[in-house]
């Protein structure tokens, strides 16, 4: 996948020490504390050190230059051949068409690398997701039972 996707609004680029603290202020608002600047400086490092090609980005709206998320391909609980898309944006982005933009772009893009299905695990009480991926064409799959609670599986075939 290549590390700058672009889209009328949006643009994903590489990450850059500076969205340690856009990265920081995104998991607080997860409602589970502040992560350390370090930990969220050592992530991005550790992100950008990736050349898988498979990655989160950060996302930038074009107009306003400002992060207000991410979004890319993750091994995650899926595999490198099949990996899984995942998202988050800052709540203030959210209603926008953002998260549905930029996941669009990114499966645009794992299209492109000849994968052949991709993957998404939610929440089951995350009813914003499921609409974001039901308009890319994702079905759901599976429920499986996490510490976290129940977990809904999506795939989408590409190609």
């Amino acid at each position: 996948m290549p590390s700058h996707l672009g889209t009328e609004r949006l643009l994903l680029r590489p990450w850059a020490e500076p969205d340690a603290d856009d990265l920081r202020a995104l998991h607080a608002e997860r409602g589970k504390g502040t992560p350390a600047l370090g930990e969220m400086r050592e992530l991005i490092a550790k992100m950008a050190a990736a050349a898988t090609g498979i990655a989160l980005l950060p996302i930038q709206r074009r107009a306003e230059g400002d992060f207000i998320g991410y979004c890319g391909l993750i091994v995650g609980r899926a595999t490198l051949e099949e990996p899984e898309i995942a998202y988050e944006l800052f709540r203030r982005a959210h209603g926008n068409g953002y998260a549905t933009e930029a996941a669009a772009a990114v499966l645009e893009a794992a299209t492109a690398t000849g994968r052949k299905r991709l993957w998404a695990t939610v929440g089951a009480e995350n009813t914003p997701s499921f609409r974001v991926l039901e308009k890319l064409g994702f079905e759901r799959d599976h429920v499986s039972a996490e510490d976290s609670g129940a977990v809904v599986w999506l795939t989408r075939s590409l190609g």
